[in-house]
């Protein structure tokens, strides 16, 4: 079982940075593909970013690639999301996600890890506000 914490959200304004974690709890973390989502008000979950096991396997949604850093520090059990240059369209609910599968991203390719529905932990969710 992986229990899955974020925190780091917060109200900014469009510029500005933040760095979202996810604690993860459960001795097999280090081993999960993890990803980050969010979920804007009135609007569907969408796909922001993912990271393999490792932590040098990356893919990333194209809104928010060349701004947005995903890694994980397996050591501590975290996943971070580094947000620059936030943008208005990126208000929205953040939540952190564990697939519960290991590897390399290139094992499942960019396609199937953007899905929800391949993750099987999420956390709470952290709010994120950019205002204009």
């Amino acid at each position: 079982q992986v229990q899955l914490v974020e925190s780091g959200g917060g109200l900014v304004q469009a510029g500005a940075s933040l760095r979202l974690s996810c604690a993860a709890s459960g001795r097999t973390f280090s081993s999960y593909v993890m990803g980050w989502f969010r979920q804007a008000p009135g609007k569907e979950r969408e796909f922001v970013a993912t990271i393999d096991s490792s932590g040098s396997g990356t893919y990333y949604a194209d809104s928010v690639k060349g701004r947005f850093t995903i890694d994980r520090d397996n050591a501590k059990n975290t996943v971070y999301l580094q947000m620059n240059s936030l943008e208005p369209e990126d208000t929205g609910v953040y939540y952190c996600a564990a697939t519960g599968i290991y590897g390399s991203i290139l094992l499942y390719g960019r396609s199937w890890l953007s899905r929800g529905t391949n993750y099987h932990y999420w956390g709470q969710g952290t709010q994120v506000t950019v205002s204009s």
